[in-house]
């Protein structure tokens, strides 16, 4: 590593070694070369052999990996022009085909199919981890479906649920980005062989006129470059519309992530649940019994980062002037390698945190006990009105007493003794030992939370998971730091 100057730290720090080669240079010019390779193979079996020989594309495809990147740097340098920079140094592997590499193109023609490919390549990556994660809280929803914690609306108190069906919300959220991702990706198809401003006026040329051949030509260079559709029209550039979707359907994901990460934070702040903590991992400098959410917060700068990008695809989108403008060349090579390094960061934390999560069962039980009193007050009002009490009176000296121990909790930082203040109160028909086995089991409180959540996972995630076993696999989910 040059420590002279900056380094990417989505590159130096947060991505796998996967998603950082697709959006590498050699990546990069070898699909150039196969682009160019596709073109002269569909022009040579579509007819024009009298400029493009079996030899020379022999002489191509030998020397798809034979990238001399010095020499095309030195050359673009030269010309001020990456393309013709390659196509030059490409030219100096392959003599006899020289004269007909890029016949016909215009730029574009490498730079937006090769973008098209690095794309499907990585939303592959992404869709993979995204599954990871989904299998990692699926279990952990199952472990914890009958666990109950206490809800909160607004951050405060609430109803209790569930610790599965909480994290059930969140796996929800990821099946409808797994759904954006399958739309994005069916709408991903290839630019083709469109010639200068997408009119393919040059191919028409070479082909003498031949409509039928032209339209063959686009198809079947598409095909060669492993798409199953082709963009019916171009510009000079294939839809940047696309681009804008892309940076949504990243930065939907990204929000999922965000929400999650937010919540950890919050419930490691309760101690009821936390992220993986490494045995020589420090929290703080100052204060060494600090087990800071670091993962978590880390996860919320990322999403924050990726979720703040479509505003730039949406504007290079608005302002492409008619066929196409220049202005989003230099955006475009630094967010959209941007857009998907952010979004395997974030999926890597995710992986790594929902892997080993810890829950702390005593300590959600001193949070239900502290609040469950409130929330049983119902309860008891009716079991009073079973043994003859009036609904209105009870409804008064249960109030008159919730208040007082709220003040309690609130002023004096004393512990809720709601239920000990009813049992002294002789309106009350209950004694403690009664009114405690009406609260009882913390799980009654819980409707259909744990149901909700087993019949979630087994109805509609399993079968997920299993019906995309194929786009499953092993994901590095390692941190580096």
């Amino acid at each position: 590593m040059n420590r002279n100057i900056y380094q990417e730290p989505l590159v130096s720090r947060y991505t796998s070694p996967q998603m950082q080669k697709l959006f590498s240079e050699e990546t990069k010019f070898t699909n150039w070369r196969k682009c160019w390779l596709a073109l002269a193979e569909s022009q040579y079996e579509l007819g024009l052999t009298d400029l493009v020989t079996m030899e020379m594309i022999d002489e191509m495809r030998a020397n798809i990996d034979n990238i001399d990147f010095d020499l095309a740097a030195s050359k673009e340098k030269e010309i001020r022009h990456d393309v013709m920079a390659h196509v030059y140094e490409f030219g100096t592997k392959c003599p006899k085909a020289e004269g007909i590499i890029h016949l016909g193109a215009t730029s574009q023609f490498v730079v937006c199919n090769s973008d098209l490919i690095v794309q499907k390549q990585a939303l592959d990556f992404v869709r993979k981890a995204v599954l990871k994660v989904v299998s990692n809280l699926a279990k952990f929803c199952l472990e914890h479906k009958d666990l109950p914690t206490l809800g909160f609306t607004h951050y405060q108190p609430a109803q209790p649920t569930t610790v599965g069906k909480r994290n059930a919300l969140y796996i929800q959220d990821l099946v409808m980005d797994l759904e954006y991702i399958d739309s994005l990706y069916d709408q991903i198809k290839a630019r083709g062989a469109k010639g200068t401003v997408g009119t393919q006026a040059t191919f028409l040329e070479l082909f003498h006129g031949d409509n039928e051949k032209v339209r063959a030509l686009d198809e079947l260079v598409s095909k060669k470059l492993g798409f199953d559709s082709v963009f019916a029209v171009t510009g000079q550039t294939y839809p940047r519309k696309l681009d804008m979707k892309l940076a949504e359907t990243l930065a939907g994901l990204g929000a999922s992530a965000h929400k999650f990460a937010v919540d950890m934070r919050l419930l490691s702040n309760l101690k009821v649940q936390e992220e993986p903590f490494a045995k020589n991992q420090t929290g703080s400098s100052a204060m060494a019994y600090k087990r800071n959410p670091m993962r978590s917060e880390r996860m919320t700068g990322l999403a924050r980062k990726l979720m703040g990008l479509p505003v730039n695809f949406s504007a290079t989108y608005a302002n492409q002037w008619f066929e196409r403008t220049l202005d989003d060349s230099a955006i475009r090579r630094m967010d959209i390698p941007q857009a998907f390094l952010l979004t395997d960061a974030i999926l890597k934390l995710y992986i790594n945190i929902t892997n080993q999560m810890v829950v702390f069962p005593k300590q959600i039980e001193r949070h239900l006990r502290m609040e469950l009193p409130f929330m049983s007050t119902e309860k008891i009002l009716m079991e009073a009105v079973e043994k003859g009490e009036s609904r209105q009176e009870m409804h008064e000296v249960i109030k008159e007493h919730s208040l007082a121990a709220g003040r309690v909790v609130k002023e004096e930082g004393l512990d809720n003794d709601l239920l000990d203040r009813l049992a002294d109160d002789d309106r009350i028909p209950f004694s403690l030992t009664e009114l405690n086995n009406l609260v009882g089991d913390y799980s009654q409180f819980t409707g259909r939370a744990a149901a909700q959540t087993d019949e979630y996972i087994r109805e509609v995630v399993v079968p997920l998971l299993a019906k995309r076993e194929h786009q499953m696999g092993e994901v590095d989910s390692s941190l580096s730091v």
